[in-house]
């Protein structure tokens, strides 16, 4: 029996095991793959089977759950240093996205309480995560759209949708709520190169949804703003710095930086385990590189000049000034500071 979710999903945990939707393949293919252990489940998270932060993480949670289950039935009591060798290994797979250390630690400390079978707890609270995480969802959705004045567009970068969490999603949940309220004229999905989450994630779940939505290439961002049709920018997180400033998807920063420049709001969605106060600033964030091949090839076809060197960072920091509104689950902080972003984390 499955852990049911209402939107598409990503994560499903049915029966004895871990299955995720190989979003590689979308939208060509819906396929899931099946986890049955720690390592298959870090290298769906390192091979992008599953992305997006609250997705990663609530995946690493079941990580460790099914890590506790083989390592138990083999070494008993001694359980313990072989879950911890697979936590490192774990932290190891995406080191920008800040939930993946945020559920990792969540079940370090409940594996330090456990007596007998490791298992089941893990494994319940593993389930309560994913559920805490839909929640979380829905919420920011709503406290966002109540942002947006009826008749905006609203332009979103990669994909901060049921596809990168437990469900509904982190911008895209914002977006899904201004559709139900009646509020956007249209809606912006940039295409986000080089993994092209936009073109194949974020389009396919909004017409899943039936929300009308417009591909835009990533480089036509400014003419659609400079023609008046972008009142909102709404992106999701991989980390948010205690001062506010926030690493996301490679691009956001240069979409912040036009929203500014054409009088163009521009929002974060995130929940608060993507807050990091012990990260002081933007500067302290370490920004994940993959292969060059990801740039020089599309769909596995060599479509760059052989033999070129490419850089491929693949997130970048907005600055905290450029933000003009920070959504999570407890509400909104406008013009987000570390004051404020304190204020909240403490509420």
């Amino acid at each position: 029996m499955s852990h049911a979710r209402d939107d598409t999903q990503a994560i499903r945990w049915v029966g004895d095991h871990l299955s995720l939707l190989d979003q590689r393949l979308l939208p060509r293919e819906v396929t899931y793959i099946a986890c049955h252990d720690a390592d298959s489940a870090a290298d769906a998270i390192r091979s992008m089977v599953v992305r997006g932060a609250p997705a990663i993480g609530i995946t690493a949670a079941y990580a460790v759950a099914l890590s506790a289950r083989t390592h138990f039935a083999r070494a008993g009591a001694a359980w313990r240093a072989a879950v911890t060798a697979d936590l490192a290994m774990l932290r190891e797979t995406r080191p920008t996205a800040v939930n993946l250390m945020w559920a990792l630690d969540v079940m370090a400390a409940a594996c330090a309480d456990i007596d007998g079978d490791p298992y089941p707890p893990l494994l319940a609270l593993a389930l309560r995560l994913h559920d805490e995480d839909l929640a979380a969802n829905r919420a920011m959705g709503d406290f966002g759209a109540s942002l947006i004045a009826p008749g905006s567009g609203v332009l979103t970068h990669c994909n901060a949708g049921a596809l990168a969490t437990a469900g509904y999603g982190t911008a895209l949940g914002v977006i899904r709520s201004a559709w139900r309220d009646g509020r956007l004229a249209a809606v912006y999905a940039g295409e986000t190169r080089p993994w092209l989450q936009g073109a194949r994630l974020t389009v396919w779940e909004l017409m899943q949804d039936g929300i009308d939505v417009s591909l835009i290439a990533d480089s036509a961002a400014a003419w659609l703003m400079a023609q008046g049709r972008v009142q909102w920018v709404i992106t999701g997180a991989d980390r948010v710095a205690a001062n506010g400033d926030t690493a996301n998807k490679i691009g956001t920063y240069g979409l912040a930086t036009l929203a500014r420049a054409h009088g163009v709001r521009f929002m974060i969605a995130a929940p608060l385990s993507t807050i990091d106060i012990a990260t002081a600033s933007g500067a302290d964030i370490v920004i994940e590189h993959r292969e060059g091949r990801e740039l020089t090839q599309l769909g596995g076809v060599e479509v760059a000049a052989p033999g070129v060197r490419a850089l491929n960072p693949v997130f970048d920091v907005t600055p905290a000034h450029l933000i003009d509104a920070l959504v999570t689950e407890k509400g909104v902080i406008e013009r987000p500071d570390r004051a404020s972003i304190a204020a909240l984390c403490a509420a």
